[in-house]
């Protein structure tokens, strides 16, 4: 298949060609939805940090105390806590993943929208979280649900698009497996015609 700029299939390379407009088309879609989740993930936080101080919690619903809370918390790790105190390390990797998907995104088909909707989700995750610890020096966390680490938007939004990236590879997969399998019997019945 012969990749030019106007293909549905681009290259990288190829991309860095295209028009000031056949950029902002490619990249719409993408900016859009991290767009949107930045802005939610940083305005929830904002909220927080002024309602309440840190460490404090506040339980909306009485009964579900035992179950979810929301917490002001600070994560100096990567999502859910984990790898605490690994500020910096976090910063470059956020750059880095930003650059990445940015750089690989025009390369996913437009048909493979589970791929291209796991990308946008993990960019905005991963800005989100990037904007706090370059502000602050670590990440604002705030949901709290039994015994699982507090999380935020953010967090959400990353776990959320590795599940939406299984599920299309998995899906992806599958179809593969069955046009094998049906392309393996219309070659199994021309065997048998000609024979």
């Amino acid at each position: 298949m012969e990749t030019t700029a106007t293909s549905e299939h681009r290259t990288p390379e190829v991309t860095l060609k295209l028009t000031f407009k056949e950029r902002l088309e490619t990249y719409q879609p993408m900016l859009s939805i991290a767009g949107l989740i930045v802005l939610l993930d940083q305005v929830s936080k904002a909220v927080l940090r002024a309602q309440l101080a840190f460490g404090e919690s506040w339980m909306p619903i009485d009964w579900l105390a035992p179950y979810a809370r929301i917490i002001h918390w600070h994560n100096t790790g990567a999502a859910f806590g984990m790898f605490q105190s690994g500020g910096a390390f976090f910063k470059v990797l956020g750059l880095v993943v930003s650059g990445l998907i940015l750089y690989y995104y025009p390369a996913v088909p437009k048909k493979d929208w589970s791929l291209r909707l796991a990308m946008a989700l993990q960019l905005g995750g991963a800005l989100g979280n990037f904007i706090d610890r370059v502000r602050f020096g670590y990440v604002t966390d705030f949901v709290s649900l039994m015994n699982f680490p507090v999380f935020n938007v953010a967090d959400t939004c990353i776990t959320i698009g590795v599940i939406v990236l299984i599920w299309g590879v998995w899906v992806s997969e599958l179809e593969a497996k069955k046009q094998m399998a049906a392309e393996s019997g219309d070659a199994d019945e021309r065997s048998v015609d000609g024979g």
